[in-house]
C-alpha cells in the first residue's frame, strides 16, 4: 500500500504540476517550481533513484495532472493464465502496458497482447478497474489506474516481443515470481476468480 510520505510527494507534485499550468504571476510560478523540488527532494530521500531522474521525470508532466492508465490482458486456455516474462525484471506479468494516445482500452489491450506474446485476441468483457494506490504495488511517483480486460484468442502463436523474453500459460497453483509492479498476487487470483465465475460483476475501487 501507499505509504503517508509517497501520497504527500505525490499530491505536492499534482498540485505544483496544476500551478505550473494555469498561473501566470511570476512569484507564483516561483513557489510551484519550488513546491516540485520539494516533491523531488521527498522522493529522492525514501527510494532509490535518482534525483536527476525522478526531476527529469516530473518536469516533462505538464497540465493538469490525472492519473495515468494501465491496460492488462487476461487471457485463458485450457484454464491456464497466460503470462509474459519482462525483460525489464525478468519476472512474469500479465501482457499490457499505458494506454496510448489515440486508441481505446480494448484497442491498447489487442495491441499488448499481440506485441508481447504473439497472440492475435477479441476483448470480451471488462473485468475490474483499480486504483493501483490500493493494492500492494511497490511505491511510485505517479498515480495509476489499471484496467483488467478478459480476451479469447482467435489467432497467431506464442513469440516474445520487444520487451518480454518469454511466453506461457500458468495455473492458480503454480504461478511464477511476478511483476509486482505490474500485478500482485491478489490481482492474478481475482483474474482466476473470473474464469470460475463468468458472470462475475465487474470490479472497480
Amino acid at each position: 500500500m501507499s505509504t503517508r510520505w509517497l501520497d504527500w510527494a505525490k499530491r505536492i507534485q499534482a498540485l505544483s504540476q496544476s500551478g505550473l499550468a494555469f498561473s501566470k504571476d511570476i512569484y507564483d510560478i516561483e513557489r510551484y517550481e519550488e513546491f516540485r523540488k520539494i516533491s523531488v527532494e521527498i522522493m529522492a530521500a525514501y527510494t532509490d533513484l535518482d534525483m536527476n531522474k525522478i526531476e527529469g521525470l516530473f518536469t516533462n508532466e505538464t497540465g493538469y495532472q490525472t492519473p495515468k492508465v494501465d491496460v492488462r490482458g487476461v487471457v485463458f486456455k485450457d484454464g491456464q493464465l497466460l503470462m509474459v516474462k519482462e525483460n525489464i525484471d525478468d519476472k512474469w506479468a500479465l501482457p499490457g502496458g499505458f494506454c496510448d494516445i489515440g486508441l481505446s482500452p480494448s484497442e491498447n489491450v489487442v495491441k499488448e497482447i499481440k506485441e508481447e506474446s504473439g497472440y492475435d485476441v477479441i476483448p470480451v468483457k471488462l473485468i475490474a478497474i483499480l486504483d493501483k494506490n490500493k493494492h500492494p504495488h511497490p511505491p511510485e511517483p505517479y498515480h495509476y489506474y489499471k484496467i483488467f480486460i478478459l480476451c479469447e484468442i482467435i489467432g497467431g502463436e506464442s513469440a516474445v516481443g520487444p520487451e518480454t523474453n518469454q511466453v506461457e500459460f500458468f495455473s492458480e497453483n503454480n504461478l511464477p515470481p511476478l511483476s509486482t509492479n505490474r500485478n500482485t498476487e491478489s490481482q492474478i487470483k481475482t483474474m482466476f476468480e473470473f474464469f470460475r465465475e463468468p458472470e462475475k460483476e465487474t470490479i472497480f475501487e
